[in-house]
């Protein structure tokens, strides 16, 4: 009994009962009874202030203002109050500033109406300098706005971790959401520790571990394709497909990112905090509703059966650009770029070979992929389907397996197909089925802020994930990082090194 004791505490909506508190219990995952599960919506409180930390910041400028913009202008939230905190001493001025040049595009866009709406957001909102890891200055400014509050710290990891750290439960004003931008923690164990530490402020259901990448219409373009289709899901599995790629390449280089850019890289970056998610989705098996529970549950199943697996040097593949041409403009070499620590190593193309072990998957290679300074920007997830066991002789030409891809921005559905070419009928040609699939109305921060004041999770990652992104690929952080994987280069504005079975040449 004194060992269980150690390791249980009471349910105090159940006295005499006991719950544990190892594993995810944290999250909710209590045998029973249990006072909350992972996933389930308690909530739909209507948020009244948005409290930015890291205000000053790349991020919000870049991405959260503007979002942000296109929500107000779409009168999605009415009453929103917005206020900006940072460590940089900027005057009112300068955060008015930032905010108008933010909502520009989308007041030129807006009617009358909506156009005075930004109007009155951008001239209540303030600024405030503080240190957000101090005890104290955090929890003063809490306690003068309107709750409900959402935090969104738009911070390094470590930063918001040690902000959160220093607040009480008892600060924080009812119904506020903690918002966490990804990469959630640097690693499992800061990612389980960060968990804990959010656990202990707010419930499950007021965390946004939030994913950009995931834009709403994404999400559910691939669910609709999956599932409204009765010809896909007899051949969705590994008796057909053959491998699932997901490819995110940019053509930006580091764009003046170095701070962040060059203890991150590529694996951490994009495949860590993003297109884990994307292979998700493609390989859930289907869930009742695509209500949050039962979405998120699906794919948490998912994760949980996927890894890397050794040697390294086979499954994985690391490169660095070098000086080259993007466009009209000549990129220098990664190492040289201002910011960079060359002795860090730090990959910009990175390639891992994803394992499902499951009825559904087992043996199929998915493969992610993402890179900078890439002379092609593609985004896409592309699923190659096993050839057909025999051709009848007389047919000649083309005789490869069919593909479908699913396009990222633009979203675009292409199927490939063999069929009877023009002239000789026994020649078979390659064609394409092609159509726009339905893009988001918003900017993906606008559609992430809009869940975020609805409480809708959708587009919210889980705790539990979160974990098991870092989980997977933590081995192979670890073999980078003790060389057993060569780091490769290639030209800036090239398709990466020749050698590699993702690259595409124009």
């Amino acid at each position: 009994m004194a060992a269980n004791a150690a390791r249980h505490s009471l349910d105090d909506s159940c006295p005499g009962k006991y719950v544990s508190t190892t594993g995810l219990d944290y999250l909710g995952y209590q045998v029973a009874p249990a006072r909350w599960h992972a996933g389930t919506v308690t909530s739909k409180t209507t948020v009244k202030t948005l409290l930015i930390l890291g205000a000053s910041g790349d991020l919000t400028g870049r991405l959260l203002l503007p979002g942000l913009a296109g929500l107000l202008a779409s009168g999605r939230a009415p009453g929103l109050r917005l206020v900006g905190a940072g460590s940089d001493p900027w005057s009112p001025e300068q955060w008015q500033e930032r905010v108008h040049g933010a909502f520009a595009a989308a007041s030129d866009a807006a009617d009358a109406g909506d156009r005075a709406a930004l109007a009155a957001v951008a001239a209540a909102t303030e600024y405030h300098q503080l240190d957000v890891t101090a005890d104290g200055p955090l929890a003063e400014l809490l306690a003068r706005l309107e709750g409900p509050i959402a935090i969104y710290f738009a911070l390094p990891p470590h930063i918001s971790q040690k902000a959160c750290e220093v607040l009480h439960k008892d600060q924080l004003p009812a119904g506020t959401r903690l918002v966490m931008e990804k990469p959630f923690g640097s690693g499992t164990e800061s990612a389980h520790e960060l968990n804990k530490t959010l656990a202990a402020l707010v419930p499950e259901d007021h965390i946004h571990r939030v994913d950009h990448f995931l834009g709403k219409a994404t999400v559910l373009n691939i669910l609709g394709l999956r599932f409204a289709n009765r010809f896909l899901e007899p051949v969705w599995n590994r008796d057909h497909i053959e491998k699932v790629e997901v490819i995110f390449d940019e053509d930006l280089a580091l764009e003046g990112r170095a701070r962040y850019y060059d203890t991150a890289g590529a694996l951490r970056d994009m495949i860590q905090s993003h297109l884990l998610h994307i292979m998700a989705f493609l390989a859930i098996d289907a869930p009742a509703t695509i209500e949050e529970r039962d979405l998120r549950d699906a794919v948490a199943t998912v994760l949980r059966a996927s890894s890397i697996k050794a040697p390294y040097a086979d499954s994985t593949r690391r490169a660095r650009y070098t000086t080259g041409t993007l466009g009209e403009r000549t990129v220098p070499d990664y190492a040289a770029e201002e910011g960079v620590d060359p002795a860090r190593n730090t990959e910009t193309l990175a390639e891992v070979r994803v394992d499902i072990d499951n009825w559904r998957w087992k043996g199929v290679p998915f493969i992610l992929r993402s890179g900078k300074a890439m002379g092609r920007r593609r985004k896409e997830a592309v699923i190659t389907f096993r050839p057909v066991p025999h051709l009848p002789k007389g047919f000649s030409g083309v005789d490869s397996p069919n593909q479908l891809r699913i396009g990222f921005g633009p979203d675009v559905l292409q199927l490939d197909v063999d069929v009877n070419g023009p002239g000789d009928i026994f020649t078979l040609d390659r064609a394409s089925l092609v159509t726009q699939l339905n893009a988001a109305g918003m900017l993906p921060y606008g559609e992430v802020l809009e869940g975020i004041l609805n409480g809708d999770p959708l587009l919210s990652v889980r705790g539990d994930t979160a974990e098991d992104c870092w989980r997977i690929i933590e081995p192979v952080l670890r073999a980078w990082e003790g060389g057993d994987v060569p780091l490769q280069e290639y030209d800036a504005g090239s398709a990466g090194p020749a050698d590699w079975p993702t690259v595409v040449e124009d």
